[in-house]
């Protein structure tokens, strides 16, 4: 039997424009051999940086230069079975780890925490969060705001920052986490902002920032967006749906 050719698709030429998976051609009812090759490829990409580790000895010596000190912290889940099977483990410290941060109760507190988890991809923030939290360091210490100690947590979830942060008397806190991977964004660094952060608040009390990477919102524009959230939660005290978003896109440098 003759092989049936590839056939091109007319929308090839939107590949210049996006990552995402489209126009990939067919042949006959089915993707060419590359498309079909290529898919797998970043399909195992994706699983990969779900079971994938935290850099810790590394990230640890690169996070202390840029600030100091930093707390290395672990949720109630043991292990990445049990992170992928109870979330819930995922959104609080270990005893351990909760009782390390008692010793800063005699705090008067701060105006922010910054909180590094490895969430589900921890590929993301052995890429990307040192970048991150480095260059918002910096931008925060020009408005005289006062610091927490850095937190890195291992088998993390976004709602252990609030513990975290409540813990350590932080009027806001950011958690920088890899997000769920996608086919073409195995390592997608998602921030989530609160203001009075607690134990038990829930999704609507936060604001996200998404798909923080080269490829995607580059890092200079995403520490200017975080800034001008902080900003506004410092200024009007409140976050999640009660703060709309009113900064203007256009004024973002890459």
């Amino acid at each position: 039997m003759t092989p049936l050719p590839d056939q091109p698709d007319p929308w090839i030429f939107l590949q210049n424009h996006t990552s995402a998976r489209i126009a990939r051609g067919r042949t006959g009812h089915s993707l060419p051999t590359r498309a079909l090759l290529d898919f797998q490829l970043d399909h195992a990409r994706a699983r990969d940086a779900v079971y994938s580790e935290l850099e810790r000895d590394e990230l640890l010596e690169r996070l202390q230069a840029v600030h100091q000190p930093v707390l290395l912290l672990h949720s109630r889940a043991e292990n990445r079975q049990q992170y992928l099977q109870r979330p819930d483990y995922g959104r609080k410290l270990a005893e351990k780890s909760r009782e390390s941060l008692t010793g800063f109760e005699d705090l008067t507190g701060f105006d922010l925490c910054i909180v590094i988890a490895d969430g589900l991809s921890a590929t993301a923030i052995n890429r990307h969060a040192v970048t991150v939290v480095s260059r918002l360091g910096e931008e925060v210490s020009k408005l005289g705001w006062s610091l927490a100690p850095l937190c890195l947590v291992e088998q993390g979830r976004v709602a252990i920052g609030d513990e975290i942060a409540h813990a350590l008397k932080a009027d806001m806190v950011v958690v920088l986490i890899g997000e769920r991977p996608g086919l073409t964004s195995p390592d997608s660094l998602g921030a989530y902002l609160t203001f009075r952060p607690q134990p038990g608040l829930t999704d609507e009390s936060r604001n996200c920032i998404s798909n923080i990477r080269p490829e995607g919102f580059p890092y200079e524009a995403a520490v200017q967006k975080l800034l001008y959230l902080l900003t506004e939660m410092k200024a009007r005290r409140l976050s999640g749906v009660q703060l709309k978003d009113e900064f203007d896109d256009n004024l973002l440098t890459p």
